[in-house]
């Protein structure tokens, strides 16, 4: 039983090893790309002097519309607890477009553009930097990452079975990295121990990938966790979908002057509404709020993108409607919990380090795996 799985795991590594290394070395490049982006940008994210009170809200956004061009509007506002970091303004496009403020002064600190080395270091863990084909043809570099992925399983799957210790004793031992018997056996051990160590991280990592992948693993997938896919269900980020929605109203986008269907301001009691939802939610972590929805984060284990969510009527701030995260279904909650899963973000900042820590591992586990093979082809090579 072992031989068939120790050939499994090797004709299974050494097609797919380059590209599993570069699509977990990618992956544990993007866990910390906030906290890398706000640390080489503070000026960006973070205000330089925090007042008594910031400015009104229906003030800081009316001067941030009126720098947009006419194609182009304000859709919402994210608050965060911190009062240094900078109100974060969210715009019509392009999508996921933003501008951060300073809510003190007034002042436009800047736009939000994910850095080159992101940016590439995403589309290699996603499509291998293919593009999707505008004619609808095959969307080769998804599917490569996708299969990839898949195989990534299997290898991990079938090198437990190839290399789990008969004993305690041998358990003990083949959990040791020792760095003082020369490198094959430095190699050897950080192969075996490593992907171990790594393994619940890396299978997990692995099995939420898949449903960005491919749709009859993510219609069982959801399925598993007694949920229908719909054919609008996807894994785009809900709290952003739900305010680019709350931005609009009949087709026409919200949120610049001159409107003539309103003759006030939209942004007249988003100010409001803030302070109604801050004062009910004291621990909040961070308050969205746009023409006619809300949203209440707050610290919580798990699904770091579950949220409280509210409507309220643009004329007077009245809140109308309220679903609160704890009540709704397992269709409500499972994307969020795929993501915060796949990027290690559902322990916090514990399990976001392992995850990047599994991530390299997981890198490293095809180069090792290719210098064992490569020694062992070259040892069994007959002399003369």
């Amino acid at each position: 039983m072992r031989k068939i799985f120790r050939n499994i795991h090797l004709w299974l590594s050494v097609p797919f090893g380059i590209l599993i290394t570069l699509i977990c070395f990618s992956g544990a490049a993007l866990v910390f790309e906030k906290e890398v982006m706000e640390l080489c940008h503070r000026e960006l994210y973070f205000v330089k002097k925090v007042e008594a009170a910031p400015l009104p809200m229906e003030q800081l956004m009316t001067k941030v519309a009126a720098t947009l061009p006419d194609s182009v509007s304000v859709t919402g506002v994210n608050i965060s607890s911190d009062p240094e970091r900078a109100y974060q303004v969210t715009l019509s496009k392009p999508r996921r477009a933003s501008m951060y403020v300073d809510q003190y002064t007034g002042e436009i600190t800047g736009k939000y553009e994910r850095a080159p080395f992101f940016n590439f270091m995403f589309r290699m863990h996603r499509w291998l930097l293919d593009s999707m084909k505008q004619d609808g043809g095959i969307f080769w570099g998804k599917m490569i990452v996708g299969t990839s992925t898949l195989m990534f399983v299997f290898v991990l799957i079938s090198g437990v079975v190839v290399w789990w210790p008969r004993t305690r004793k041998a358990l003990k031992n083949s959990l040791k990295i020792v760095a003082n018997k020369g490198w094959r056996r430095f190699w050897y051990d950080l192969h075996v121990a490593g992907g171990m160590y790594a393994l619940v991280f890396l299978l997990a990592m692995a099995l939420t990938g898949l449903t960005w992948s491919f749709q009859w693993y993510r219609t069982g997938f959801y399925k598993t966790f007694g949920v229908e896919v719909q054919p609008s269900m996807g894994h785009g980020n809900a709290a952003a979908n739900a305010t680019a929605k709350g931005g609009k109203r009949d087709g026409k986008p919200e949120g610049r002057e001159g409107r003539g269907a309103h003759r006030h301001s939209p942004y007249t009691n988003w100010q409001q509404v803030y302070e109604q939802l801050a004062e009910a939610n004291p621990d909040y972590k961070q308050i969205s709020v746009s023409d006619g929805s809300a949203s209440v984060a707050v610290p919580r284990f798990g699904n770091q993108r579950g949220t409280d969510r509210y409507k309220f009527n643009p004329r007077n701030g009245e809140i109308t409607e309220t679903t609160l995260y704890k009540d709704l279904d397992n269709s409500g909650k499972i994307r969020g919990w795929i993501y915060s899963v796949h990027v290690g973000s559902w322990g916090g900042m514990l399990t976001r380090i392992l995850t990047f820590v599994a991530a390299l591992i997981g890198a490293s586990l095809p180069l090792t795996g290719y210098y064992l093979w490569i020694r062992k082809k070259i040892k069994r090579r007959p002399v003369g």
